[in-house]
């Protein structure tokens, strides 16, 4: 967290989400795919059962507490997600509306984003003038984030392990059998990739973005040009 942000950095499309108690930790690092008990912040997903992607987010932490950078459209859905495993727990799970997502392309403010650095910096901190700037940098890099990008996808499909969103070693957490084996087997048979609108095969698409002329496709890995892939995604 940064005690002060310059003007022009808050991505508006995201929300702050505090966890508080004594055992938030625990009870967070029980549920989703990075280990939170180490350094952070950390790129994180809820998945379902099955090992499907609901929610993605970063982990930060604020003293005891943690913090979820989260969609601000799903923030309402991803707490009442979160309450259901708390149980009788006395952990509060609430928007912080005193926080706001900050980022800027470069520059020594907030640390680098966890997923990838090239992406930027990021930090929290009150909301100041909206960032502009990043989806284009994200997406030119090949990063997709997101219920509309990666919803209801495989985590690993989503490029997790490569954008250091899942741990391996950490210990339990929803979705893990599937996501285990599926690593284990060296056998991701699809991923979510960023590719030119006019190679977007709509059958297989997530997301459009006209403006900047991209897509999101979900695809077979058999099916995948080798020159749309990210440098970070290359074999």
């Amino acid at each position: 967290m940064a005690p002060n942000s310059p003007a022009s950095t808050t991505l508006v499309d995201r929300a702050v989400i505090r966890l508080s108690g004594e055992d938030a930790g625990e009870y967070l690092q029980g549920l989703v795919t990075q280990d939170v008990t180490g350094p952070l912040p950390v790129w994180a997903g809820l998945l379902t059962a099955q090992g499907k992607c609901l929610f993605d987010f970063l982990v930060w932490a604020d003293g005891d507490d943690l913090l979820l950078d989260c969609e601000a459209e799903t923030a309402g859905d991803l707490i009442k997600r979160l309450s259901i495993y708390r149980l009788r727990r006395p952990i509060k799970i609430e928007r912080d509306d005193s926080l706001a997502v900050h980022w800027s392309p470069d520059g020594d403010e907030g640390v680098a984003d966890p997923r990838l650095a090239e992406l930027g910096r990021r930090w929290l901190a009150q909301a100041s003038e909206p960032a502009t700037g990043w989806l284009e940098q994200r997406l030119r890099l090949g990063v997709c984030e997101g219920r509309a990008e990666l919803g209801d996808l495989l985590w690993l499909e989503c490029n997790a392990a490569e954008l250091n969103g899942v741990s391996f070693t950490k210990g339990c957490f929803i979705g893990q059998e599937n996501t285990a084996r599926m690593n284990w087997r060296q056998k991701v048979n699809r991923r979510v990739l960023v590719v030119p609108l006019d190679r977007s095969d709509e059958k297989r698409r997530k997301a459009a973005h006209p403006a900047l002329g991209l897509a999101i496709d979900h695809l077979r890995a058999e099916d995948i040009d080798p020159a749309l892939l990210p440098a970070w995604l290359e074999a």
